[in-house]
């Protein structure tokens, strides 16, 4: 073996390593979201998040000062709006109406989101086992929102409201992904991953504080922005959520994919759903039911299966 081929050995190693961490670290971010929220708003949680986030991205924004033409602005600002302040307000308004286990199984239907946008957007064919994967993530899908409560959302209790808003956030996060690879075509991926959650914070601190700044002018129910009474814990889970969630994690994928067979890493996305539900219910002390168990294993099993198979088209090929 020379050593050319012994270095790209490592390299793919690390990539590997790299879109794992980043599964790892995504499955952590529903717990830390469910603390902040404990003593926030989701609106002031998400705000806080993503200041954290452009904390991190800070020395990128900083190294590379990139021209964009105009036709690239109106996309970076499309796709931050879709994938920032639209994504995660709904995503966590949606776990504010349900659990953090039933929120992170429903995230490992992404996946085979991104296996449907191949077939629709770059026209490729899937065979009877990638149709038989995505009829059964349909399934597990509905089953885990049959699980649900159909009442008003009850402490502890998933419902199908926050399934549901849960399962729209993913939809709008695929458009998010779409628009952003455009970007990449003739930007390098940390770029556009920086210049999208710094232009999508600033439209979550328009949009949040907004009816604060114009309260004397235009009365409204708007809230103080939470400071003082914050505890640590909450301050530390809100850092953790920002700087390793939110922005290591998006680096780390970005780098990982650029390394490895997109189509091979794409597997450890079923890290986010496996530990996500696993710590709400071993930390949180929530219950799946078995609805939400079976759900669960198929969406699982359908992405391992979309994800592995040698011969399926790379994300990285499919979203362009």
């Amino acid at each position: 073996m020379t050593n050319q081929e012994k270095s790209g050995g490592r390299v793919q190693l690390l990539g590997y390593g790299a879109c794992a961490l980043a599964g790892g670290l995504w499955g952590t971010g529903f717990y830390f979201g469910r603390l902040a929220m404990n003593e926030m708003s989701v609106e002031y949680m998400v705000l806080y998040r993503f200041l954290f986030a452009c904390l991190g991205m800070l020395p990128l924004l900083i190294m590379n000062r990139v021209r964009l033409t105009r036709s690239e602005m109106r996309l970076l600002l499309i796709s931050a709006a879709f994938g920032i302040p639209i994504q995660f307000l709904m995503q966590f308004h949606g776990l504010a109406r349900t659990t953090v286990s039933h929120a992170s199984l429903m995230v490992g239907s992404m996946p085979v989101l991104l296996a449907a946008a191949a077939a629709v957007f770059a026209h490729e064919r899937l065979d009877w086992i990638g149709w038989t994967a995505l009829v059964g993530s349909t399934v597990g899908a509905a089953l885990i929102v049959l699980g649900g409560h159909r009442g008003p959302a009850a402490h502890g209790q998933p419902t199908l409201t926050g399934d549901l808003m849960v399962v729209a956030s993913l939809c709008t996060a695929l458009a998010w992904i779409l628009l952003s690879k455009k970007l990449m075509l003739t930007h390098s991926p940390p770029v556009v991953t920086a210049y999208t959650i710094a232009a999508g914070t600033v439209m979550l601190a328009i949009w949040i504080l907004g009816p604060l700044v114009t309260k004397p002018w235009l009365p409204n129910n708007s809230q103080p922005m939470p400071f003082t009474h914050i505890s640590m814990t909450v301050w530390v889970a809100l850092a953790i959520s920002g700087l390793a969630c939110t922005a290591t994690t998006t680096l780390l994928w970005n780098w990982g994919i650029h390394h490895v067979p997109a189509s091979r890493a794409g597997v450890f996305l079923n890290i986010e759903p496996a530990l996500g539900s696993y710590l709400g219910v071993k930390l949180l002390g929530e219950h799946l039911g078995p609805f939400a168990w079976v759900g669960g294993g198929l969406i699982l099993a359908a992405a391992v299966t979309l994800t592995t198979r040698g011969h399926e088209p790379e994300p990285a090929v499919i979203l362009e």
